[in-house]
């Protein structure tokens, strides 16, 4: 990486089949070369105060400032980047809707693990 920070840098488990297909539909739009993709599975090196753990656990993105956001306020700064995704990333972040966003983030995450063995399945891929 250049001397420059990044627009953003984001953090994703490249080992969940659903964070895989995520992120790629992400990757595919025009702004996301001005953005720094980190496979967490991949044991890449992770932002000053990240454990592998915790960015395993949640979504996180880190602004050129180095501020460090999770849940639903790192979707939030990301879809900002994106011209047809700025208008969700702007209501993401409004109070109350900002904590609408967060409790359905922390309703998924408990079921991510399900719908990830699913996922495999149907891809034939297997559960492990």
């Amino acid at each position: 990486m250049s001397a420059q920070w990044p627009l953003l840098t984001v953090y994703f488990d490249g080992s969940c089949p659903l964070c895989q297909r995520e992120i790629a539909l992400y990757r595919r739009l025009p702004q996301a070369p001005s953005i720094e993709w980190v496979d967490v599975s991949a044991g890449a090196e992770l932002a000053p105060g990240l454990s592998c753990a915790a960015a395993m656990a949640r979504f996180h993105v880190r602004d050129p400032e180095g501020r460090l956001f999770s849940g639903a306020a790192a979707f939030s700064k990301m879809w900002r980047v994106f011209p047809g995704w700025r208008w969700l990333g702007w209501l993401s972040a409004w109070p109350p809707l900002s904590w609408l966003f967060e409790g359905a983030y922390r309703v998924f995450l408990p079921l991510r693990p399900a719908l990830q063995k699913a996922v495999r399945r149907s891809l034939g891929e297997g559960a492990p």
